[in-house]
């Protein structure tokens, strides 16, 4: 008899082929990226792909529909009904939609043209996220077909959350009699730091999204006749961003957007730099002789888990440096990104950082600032003892090591959502994502080998629930 992950290994590449390779085609932009995808109809054809392949799937039972509410992306709802009726449903969660294609990827590489290159598969949208249906249906497919016991199933793979997530809680509401009782969250949208295990995300950070519009003038004048005279938007702009944040070490300095990071934290910190050998220190592509923000390897993990980060990511009335002529500007816009620790409160974060750059404005500048999105952070609840070894077992059975947990730098809104919505749940996050995977940026891939992984997962816990159900009854 094959083991699961024999039949996991064969099913997962084969249905990559059959549903991937087409979705790869499809520009589902998410709509903050695309502002008439209802009209362009991308989104639409990715749903109906999805849904098509789904009802392919040799699982008993199964039955899929498409959620549809005005003026909402919609959701594909796939209901597996199990082989164990006392069991409380899983909900396993995807997303479909996908970020542009802005900067340039390898010559030989196309972000909406599927190309296999050794065991990795390039194509936008592949890692971040449309492996995540595959790898829920190939984990439940091995199961039917070694005949093991599964609970009920219900799968949601939205087309919103690079947008942050704005239609999930609509269509949860709408379908809450479809979403009860919900026993563990299985969340396929997330990563780890290589590719040697299973890896679940203990805690992700918060964001908050904002614009600081300094004006000095009705117009831009002559720099000759106006430079040392009137202030500069752009210098006006960096002594408030230096409110912010040290610039010699990028270090957030306001008392209120930092948190005490807990014990366990700063030990796993140090465990994982000890297991992995400072896994960030090569992580990025640095150019030659650059440095990072921390010495060691414990204090970068803990920089990109557990303390706020600002990056400015958009700069507005600046003209390109083959435009740029000797004027001094009228305005300065910024877009910025706050990363905030796990357990502060976004809202909170946004009215310190208002009053810190609206108040006492250098030369009284005209200042605006705008808030274009909140994320709450998550920390991860603890896992009941069989089901990290029920995880355990299928990181063994993949890459015959034990699972590992970590934090995660971004942000994925919706599990703070889906904590709260349910609170009695078991919460799982997992994914695919790794070195090199490069989700939102040029040559996203999904390394084969990780999404079996994931999808080997998915059986053996849903499993180990069924037979933990076998055992009280």
């Amino acid at each position: 008899m094959k083991t699961i992950f024999e039949i996991v290994n064969s099913k997962f590449r084969e249905n990559i082929t059959e549903l991937l390779k087409p979705y790869a085609g499809i520009r589902c932009l998410s709509p903050s990226f695309d502002e008439d995808w209802e009209k362009n109809g991308e989104i639409e054809k990715a749903v109906l792909l999805f849904k098509e392949w789904a009802l392919q799937r040799s699982i008993p039972g199964l039955s899929a529909f498409i959620s549809r509410l005005p003026g909402r992306t919609p959701a594909l709802i796939i209901d597996i009904p199990g082989s164990r009726s006392q069991a409380n449903p899983v909900l396993i969660y995807g997303h479909l939609d996908k970020q542009p294609a802005i900067d340039p990827w390898s010559a030989d590489k196309d972000p909406f043209e599927a190309k296999l290159v050794g065991d990795n598969l390039y194509c936008r949208g592949c890692v971040d996220d449309g492996y995540a249906i595959v790898a829920a249906l190939s984990g439940i497919e091995a199961l039917v077909e070694t005949n093991t016991n599964y609970p009920h199933c219900v799968a949601i793979i939205e087309a919103s959350e690079e947008s942050g997530s704005p239609d999930l809680d609509a269509h949860l509401d709408a379908l809450s009699n479809i979403f009860t009782d919900i026993s563990m969250v299985l969340c396929l949208d997330s990563g780890g730091l290589d590719f040697g295990r299973i890896w679940l995300t203990s805690s992700l950070r918060g964001i908050i999204v904002f614009q600081i519009d300094v004006e000095v003038l009705e117009h831009g004048v002559h720099s000759g006749s106006a430079g040392g005279v009137v202030p500069s938007s752009f210098m006006i702009l960096r002594e408030l961003l230096a409110r912010l944040e040290d610039s010699k070490t990028g270090t957030v300095i306001v008392d209120g957007l930092t948190v005490d990071i807990p014990e366990f934290f700063c030990q796993h910190a140090v465990e994982l730099d000890k297991v992995l050998g400072d896994p960030l220190r090569s992580l990025f592509p640095t150019v030659e002789n650059a440095t990072l923000l921390a010495k060691s390897g414990p204090e970068l993990i803990l920089n990109q888990t557990w303390r706020p980060a600002l990056e400015v990511v958009g700069i507005g009335g600046i003209p390109d440096v083959v435009h740029g002529g000797n004027v001094l500007r009228s305005a300065t816009k910024a877009k910025l990104s706050m990363r905030l620790p796990p357990s502060l409160d976004p809202q909170r974060a946004s009215e310190i950082i208002s009053a810190l750059m609206t108040t006492d404005v250098p030369f009284s500048a005209k200042v605006t600032i705008s808030f274009e999105a909140f994320a709450q952070g998550w920390v991860a609840p603890n896992l009941s003892a069989s089901v990290k070894n029920a995880v355990d077992q299928a990181s063994l059975s993949t890459y015959g090591t034990l699972s590992m947990f970590c934090g995660e730098g971004g942000s994925i809104p919706f599990l703070a959502t889906l904590g709260t919505r349910f609170p009695s749940a078991q919460i799982i996050a997992t994914g695919a994502l790794g070195p090199g995977s490069n989700a939102h940026g040029p040559d996203e891939s999904l390394n084969i080998k990780a999404g079996v992984g994931v999808a080997v997962t998915v059986a053996q816990v849903i499993s180990s629930l069924s037979d933990s159900d076998d055992s009280n009854n």
